[in-house]
């Protein structure tokens, strides 16, 4: 069974974003444009909106249009916008926006003044509604519909996608029928990163719900405009530090001009702003920049071993001898719930480690006696796995003179008449001398600890074995 959650991502080692300017971080602000495009029964809903908004605990009219909320729309509008568009505007900071098709098509002057500002006009949509209930093609109706409305509303098609109510087919009807640089229906990230579906690529620049000011209209959210400052400059001075520490970020700060275009919240957008361009080593970019930075210097890599999308005969082929002579142990992993965090050397190893743990002694005995000795009769008559002879022969042991043969003999059939099964050792990276000390320090262990140290000693085998083939 496939998990198909990946919570690896980038793991304890992300790509260097190599930002222009050698930027420790790279900050982008968002402006979601939905006035005009929220439910409202003349936009044909059911009811009225009840989403972010100054109403407390609002709820949906059905059949009814709801003046209040509506007019605190139309304030973002004709107030909230055109401040925020000020103090944008007058510190040269590019902005994206995420605009609602239907909300662009009512706003025209709004749509130039983004085109006069050189601001990227990304799609949000249709119109501002939840799809968690949609079909995937009523979804995708909607979509090709809103691509159709913005680029007749703009002039051109929206190179960026970002529902926000998304359902969970969005991201892939978006890959597959959008034909879109980047999606941003994701908060995973805090760098962009590719979604591979059917062996098609899409790239994916996460957003926010944390550092985005809809916190002002939920419970636990924000009161004051200090507090969402202090919010986003903490959130900065961390990121920036492990910038400048060797591991750039992005930042995404989401505005919405209902909401940041009060003067109360405006204030502190604008301290923020300040504060971020008080630092030497920040790129203020749009989404779209970012999208093409990234295509550039971190491009797609097609992966042609994934573990967790094998079938199983093939898993079994490419690992059953990850645990030497032991392909049982492969054909039950793959029965186990494999997903994204098992496609690397330390994800299936762990699955493997799994089925060997909770075998019974006899069972994990057996694995051992599947082990050939050390320089021994097996490697003499060239009859080892592959992996085994690349190993021992790592180790010098296809090179001992005859002394050394005899030794390792002798001490292979000690080892092996007191505990019942070869010594085993990963002896990558080790000398014949290490491995003569290991077999000395060993061999007055009593049946229990020899055999504990035997099964780790496997693992450890497999795990290197595991690394050779994936990342």
């Amino acid at each position: 069974m496939r998990y198909p959650r990946d919570m690896q991502g980038y793991g304890q080692k992300p790509p260097i974003a190599n930002w222009p300017g050698n930027a420790a971080i790279a900050v982008q602000f968002v402006l979601n444009y939905e006035e005009g495009g929220e439910n409202c029964i003349l936009h044909g809903d059911q009811a009225s909106e009840a989403f972010l908004s100054e109403i407390p605990g609002a709820s949906p009219w059905p059949g009814q249009r709801h003046w209040n909320m509506e007019s605190i729309y139309e304030y973002g509008a004709r107030a909230g916008f055109w401040r925020l568009h000020r103090m944008f505007t007058s510190r040269s900071v590019p902005v994206t926006v995420y605009g609602v098709a239907t909300a662009l098509e009512r706003s025209p002057e709004h749509v130039q003044a983004m085109l006069d500002a050189d601001w990227e006009i990304a799609s949000h949509g249709l119109k501002w509604i939840d799809y968690k209930d949609h079909t995937p093609e009523a979804e995708r109706a909607d979509m090709l519909e809103a691509i159709r409305i913005h680029t007749e509303a703009t002039g051109a098609r929206p190179r960026g996608w970002y529902t926000g109510r998304c359902s969970v087919n969005t991201v892939d009807i978006a890959s597959q029928d959008g034909g879109f640089d980047y999606v941003s229906d994701s908060y995973a990230d805090e760098l962009p990163y590719w979604h591979w579906r059917d062996g098609r690529a899409q790239l994916i620049i996460p957003y926010t719900l944390d550092a985005n000011d809809m916190r002002f209209a939920t419970p636990s959210g924000f009161a004051t405009g200090d507090q969402f400052y202090s919010y986003l400059k903490d959130s900065f001075d961390v990121l920036y530090e492990e910038g400048l520490a060797g591991t750039p970020k992005m930042m995404n700060i989401g505005l919405h001009c209902r909401l940041a275009g009060r003067p109360g919240r405006a204030a502190a957008i604008g301290r923020f702003i300040d504060y971020v361009q008080g630092h030497s080593r920040v790129w203020l970019a749009r989404r779209i920049d970012i999208a093409e930075h990234w295509r550039r210097h971190h491009p797609a890599q097609q992966r042609n071993l994934i573990p967790s999308e094998m079938p199983q005969e093939e898993f079994v082929s490419h690992f059953g001898g990850i645990f030497e002579h032991s392909p049982w142990i492969a054909q039950q992993a793959w029965s186990i719930e494999l997903g994204p965090a098992h496609d690397t050397a330390i994800g299936l190893h762990s699955a493997l480690c799994r089925i060997f743990r909770r075998a019974s002694e006899e069972q994990r005995m057996g694995v051992l006696r599947a082990h050939p000795d050390l320089a021994g009769k097996l490697a003499d008559a060239r009859q080892l796995t592959t992996e085994s002879t690349g190993e021992q022969a790592s180790a010098g042991l296809d090179a001992l003179t005859d002394a050394e043969r005899d030794r390792f003999q002798n001490l292979n059939s000690e080892y092996t008449s007191r505990f019942g099964f070869p010594f085993i050792l990963a002896v990558k990276g080790l000398t014949k001398e290490q491995i003569l000390q290991q077999f000395q320090a060993r061999l007055p262990n009593d049946q229990q600890t020899e055999f504990a140290t035997a099964c780790t000693q496997v693992e450890r085998i497999a795990r290197l074995r595991l690394a050779d083939k994936l990342p």
